[in-house]
């Protein structure tokens, strides 16, 4: 994605201070900060909102307080309407992914509507909207939580930002990918091992049960440090069975 400048989250006549309070934690995970509150039933600020915010308010989410919808996007020159229900209106249909490649696609200021907790969006409040956002919700239960049905949207906005996870791939507490040099090492002490102890049998199979370990211990991604540990375990192994073999002379 390209730079663009994000969507406002607007919620609609939200009631409970704690969702809202949640939603912005929810948009703050994902790079989103202009949280517009439309006609809130209980007022603003609200002092349930902010243990569910986890300080997203403090750290960068801010809100903006309207009397009415309509004010809340009157601003906005594209706007997508979040709802589960089918609303029989001529209005291009897509879901979280496909909101944000419309999104991203505009020159002018974009919003996202939620509807309240109770109701959801009203069919009026559809209506002000460009496009509607829906989610693959199970047709038997299609009742998401507000500040989920956010994180749903603002998940795929992150996601075509390129933020990826905290960490991809490899857990960043693991290590470096072994060197092939170090793999070739574990090779060698391992076979060195199984041929002293008369694994290799026939002896003309020997190459082809190499390869098999080899290929078995590559597709492991090993790191320098699971390669150390393995090969402190054959060294220990292969103590042992020497002392058991001393053991057995005496």
């Amino acid at each position: 994605m390209t730079e663009t400048r994000q969507p406002a989250i607007i919620l609609a006549e939200p009631q409970l201070g704690e969702n809202i309070g949640s939603t912005a934690r929810a948009m703050l995970n994902f790079g989103l900060t202009e949280l517009r509150i439309a006609a809130p039933r209980d007022g603003w600020p609200n002092p349930a909102a902010e243990p569910m915010s986890a300080g997203a308010f403090e750290a960068g989410v801010e809100v903006k307080v309207f009397d009415s919808v309509e004010a809340a996007c009157a601003d906005l020159g594209y706007l997508v309407a979040a709802t589960a229900r089918p609303r029989g209106m001529e209005k291009p249909v897509t879901n979280a992914a496909g909101a944000v490649d419309w999104l991203t696609g505009q020159e002018r200021r974009t919003g996202v509507m939620f509807g309240n907790e109770a109701q959801g969006l009203s069919n009026d409040h559809v209506a002000l909207c460009d496009a509607i956002m829906t989610y693959p919700v199970s047709k038997a239960f299609a009742s998401l939580n507000l500040s989920q049905a956010v994180m749903v949207f603002a998940h795929a906005w992150g996601d075509a930002a390129g933020q990826g996870g905290r960490f991809e791939g490899r857990d960043a507490g693991v290590g470096e990918t072994a060197s092939r040099d170090e793999l070739i090492g574990m090779f060698e002490h391992f076979e060195a091992e199984l041929e002293r102890a008369g694994y290799f049998y026939p002896p003309d199979k020997t190459p082809l049960m190499t390869r098999n370990l080899r290929n078995a211990f590559i597709r492991g991604q090993w790191t320098s440090q699971e390669v150390r540990t393995f090969r402190g375990a054959v060294k220990a192994l292969a103590i042992g069975r020497g002392k058991a073999r001393i053991k057995r002379e005496e």
